[in-house]
């Protein structure tokens, strides 16, 4: 975030393979697009009504993965690692153009969409970005699990924990500058899920495209996957890339700190909805300057816009 203007892909970016989910073979071409557009997902299989916007009160499920919808009952699942990739490359502004209802699993991971974005490079405006910060602390909990944000004066940090009975995934935690650190890990980590659970899941009509190429498959005290894991703290690195997606539905780049334990989409998903259910929780903020050091981000070169 050393840059604090908009910025968009240089070039066009696609990618295909098939969806977690519905198991179907899809396509999706990333555009660039014009400051002040934000994130838009076009279905290009509709012809009407086919413009989507990833934002907090459009997502119609969060189970297992985050979907959203417009008013016409027009969908797009499984946004959250693509989103993940975007905010943390600060990409805030991009037409992805879909040809069926679930963004491409690829590797189960962010990677792919990782290095294609710094391959093809970004295009910087010259119009300021916009921030949101975290005015109020907000707690939700849900039987042993709670998420949290509360103010922070120069950055997003994430504190996620999960907890499994799983001796081999156990307790995992970690936490993460969004905006300071590097994030290969971050990006890197891949969906899971127990070996038990595959039959049920397919049974529900899920995972239908689920395999070993595309999600990390824990069998008792095994991985099953080929190579193993790709870093030590990949289960709960990956929890906190969905979380990155799913918080990418506010719009804007997040000023705050968070905290989780054993939260998922539809967690964060209530958290967002309860910042804004009250202005006083968050003031909207606009750069002047193009580029300013992160101390400077809590003072008067902040306009605010709310």
């Amino acid at each position: 975030m050393s840059l604090l203007s908009q910025k968009t892909l240089n070039s066009n970016v696609k990618f295909n393979g098939i969806g977690l989910h519905t198991g179907k073979e899809v396509s999706i071409n990333i555009l660039p697009s014009e400051p002040n557009t934000g994130i838009l997902f076009k279905r290009t299989d509709l012809k009407d009504n086919n413009i989507v916007v990833p934002n907090v009160y459009n997502v119609s499920n969060a189970t297992l993965c985050t979907t959203i919808s417009n008013e016409y009952g027009v969908s797009v699942s499984t946004i959250e690692h693509l989103m993940g990739a975007l905010y943390g490359l600060g990409i805030d502004n991009a037409l992805i153009e879909i040809n069926s209802q679930e963004v491409p699993i690829l590797d189960g991971s962010a990677k792919n969409f990782v290095e294609k974005f710094l391959e093809v490079g970004f295009k910087i405006s010259e119009v300021p970005i916009k921030l949101i910060k975290i005015l109020n602390k907000i707690q939700i909990e849900d039987g042993s699990k709670y998420i949290e944000i509360d103010k922070s004066n120069v950055s997003l940090d994430i504190d996620f924990e999960i907890k499994y009975m799983k001796s081999l995934i156990g307790n995992q935690k970690n936490k993460i500058n969004v905006y300071e650190n590097d994030l290969s890990d971050i990006y890197n980590s891949r969906t899971f899920c127990l070996y038990e659970d595959v039959e049920k899941l397919r049974n529900i009509g899920l995972a239908k495209g689920g395999s070993l190429d595309n999600a990390i498959v824990v069998k008792g005290d095994k991985v099953l996957n080929d190579g193993g894991l790709r870093n030590n703290l990949e289960f709960v690195n990956h929890k906190i890339l969905d979380c990155m997606g799913d918080l990418y539905l506010s719009g804007y780049k997040i000023i705050g700190s968070l905290k989780c334990s054993q939260g998922g989409h539809s967690l964060t998903n209530k958290l967002l909805r309860e910042v804004f259910k009250d202005k006083n929780n968050f003031s909207i903020f606009e750069i002047k300057e193009k580029s300013l050091p992160h101390t400077y981000i809590n003072k008067s070169v902040l306009k605010s816009i709310a």
